[in-house]
């Protein structure tokens, strides 16, 4: 009888004990009670550093799509589920990446020595690559094909000889651990090209491009920006179906591959019109406050080897610095984005369409 009792008392011990836990884990918080989740948001750096809070919960397809993003999940079950389900599509984004701030700064319409190089008395002037350099700063140039020449060092009425050519200058971003990419053989607008001399042109010129930088780096250019972002949508495909990136500021793409447009070109020369005000620094970084308030805290920034560009340029790397950022090439840019980014796009799909969360769950 004693034996009996002692078993008895161990059930019942047990009995409660399973009780108990039970009770603990549904007194957490439901994740299919928006209700519950909507005191709970995730905190993100808008332009002032702030925070910026969700007050919608997002459907369960999204929160089942955010879990395998690769978030560190909290030890308690109640604060493991709010954050997320109470996120918005693009905070969920910035904490699966690991809140890790990317800068790829691009340069078009290179090489330019007497940009890349700095100038001397009459018109005395700062090297880019004296300041990349002096900021720990590896950038990727969108070069022009035709400057990759023989004896080529740019357009005589616009631009200084300093007795450099833009093919040594090329070769000199090579070494200093710089990117080349391409920005076309011509330089033309693509779209009016292609109107003129049809589509196999564009292609041609595209190609013609990329092989006067193989030559100068031994590899395949992979990206491409047109001039001026112009394409049609068949060049565009072609080319995607050929390996190229075509680079745009469509809102077609994921604002995180969508080029920041700095439009630096407009404060060139000496009476500047449409210059950002009060200066290209603070333009660029308006830019970025926008797009971080999206949620968006990975950027490509494209800039044109422009002396103007150039003197803005030490402000610009240590403001970005200082609220975060870090520099790196176009090629490291797309190996740590691209795919997240591609992660975004399924996560805004199941929003629009919650049925998909079965297709994504899969």
């Amino acid at each position: 009888m004693r034996h009996l009792r002692v078993l008895l008392i161990i059930a019942g011990i047990a009995a409660l004990c399973a009780c108990r836990g039970i009770h603990s884990f549904t007194a957490g918080v439901d994740p299919n009670n928006s209700s519950a989740l909507a005191s709970h948001s995730v905190s993100g750096r808008d332009g002032a550093g702030g925070s910026a809070a969700s007050k919608e919960a997002p459907p369960a397809g999204v929160r089942m799509v955010a879990a395998k993003t690769g978030a560190t999940a909290p030890a308690a079950a109640t604060t493991a589920v709010a954050p997320i389900a109470a996120a918005p599509i693009a905070a969920v984004k910035t904490a699966a990446s690991g809140n890790d701030k990317l800068i790829a700064l691009t340069f078009d319409d290179g090489p330019r020595p007497y940009v890349l190089f700095g100038t001397k008395s009459p018109h005395p002037a700062p090297g880019l690559l004296d300041i990349l350099d002096q900021n720990g700063v590896k950038a990727t140039f969108f070069v022009v094909g035709w400057r990759l020449t023989p004896k080529t060092w740019g357009e005589p009425k616009h631009e200084e000889d300093i007795g450099v050519s833009c093919l040594e200058a090329a070769g000199q971003l090579i070494r200093s651990g710089h990117e080349l990419e391409d920005h076309t053989y011509s330089h033309l607008e693509l779209r009016t090209a292609e109107k003129k001399n049809g589509e196999p042109w564009v292609m041609h010129d595209v190609d013609r491009g990329a092989q006067a930088i193989k030559a100068v780096t031994g590899t395949q250019p992979r990206y491409v920006r047109p001039p001026d972002w112009i394409i049609t949508s068949d060049a565009r495909r072609d080319m995607e179906k050929q390996g190229y990136h075509v680079l745009t500021i469509s809102s077609e793409n994921p604002m995180a591959l969508r080029d920041v447009n700095s439009l630096d070109y407009l404060c060139a020369g000496r009476n500047p019109v449409g210059c950002p005000k009060p200066s290209l620094v603070d333009g660029v970084l308006k830019q970025l406050e926008q797009r971080e308030k999206k949620g968006t805290f990975t950027h490509i920034l494209a800039f044109h080897e422009l002396s103007t560009t150039t003197a803005a340029m030490p402000r610009l790397i240590s403001d970005l610095k200082a609220r975060g950022y870090r520099f790196v090439t176009l090629t490291e840019y797309m190996k740590l984005v691209g795919s997240k980014s591609g992660e975004m796009l399924k996560q805004q799909a199941a929003v629009a369409n919650p049925r998909s969360e079965l297709a994504l769950s899969r």
